[in-house]
């Protein structure tokens, strides 16, 4: 397994950018025996990490900046045997009482394909709609908006010569 290894994050408190960008996740927690992934972005800057501190099966991650500071929690619906998920933005170190997105699994029968349906901000008349489709037992998928259009991709990680970095390191 090929390793990573990060740079010191340097980013600022809050990342933003109006441009293409290309993230790296590594499938580890930066938690001692924790269980979530980190986000690094094209410079090798630790920019996002994922967590459930520890809790292997846990019904709840949060999505924290490189300074910790929770920007998302995601719990799964409590009727988990169809697939949803909701997000809910956090605000002055407090969780906001509506998601913000919602995730839900949409099933198709006898197909390798597996596709969820995302609502941003579902309480609003102006929400936006997105899938995220991939194929069952393939790393990688891929994001599209309402208009069909791919927003984004994750794939595994490839070295420039080709080499797989891992089967848990994605762009």
């Amino acid at each position: 397994m090929a390793k990573v290894y990060p740079q010191t994050p340097t980013c600022s408190y809050s990342y933003l950018t109006s441009k293409r960008e290309t993230f790296t996740v590594w499938m580890k927690s930066l938690i001692f025996n924790g269980n979530g992934c980190t986000v690094f972005d094209s410079k090798g800057e630790l920019v996002y990490r994922i967590d459930s501190y520890g809790e292997k099966c846990s019904n709840e991650v949060h999505l924290m900046n490189l300074r910790g500071k929770v920007l998302f929690s995601i719990r799964q619906k409590k009727l988990h045997m169809f697939g949803g998920w909701a997000g809910y933005k956090w605000s002055d170190s407090k969780m906001m009482e509506r998601p913000w997105f919602q995730v839900g699994k949409y099933c198709k029968i006898f197909s390798k394909e597996m596709t969820f349906h995302v609502i941003l901000e579902p309480d609003k008349a102006n929400s936006r709609c997105y899938r995220i489709v991939g194929l069952a037992g393939k790393a990688a998928f891929k994001i599209i908006d309402g208009h069909g259009a791919i927003i984004a991709e994750v794939k595994e990680k490839q070295s420039s010569s080709g080499v797989l970095l891992g089967d848990d390191v994605f762009i």
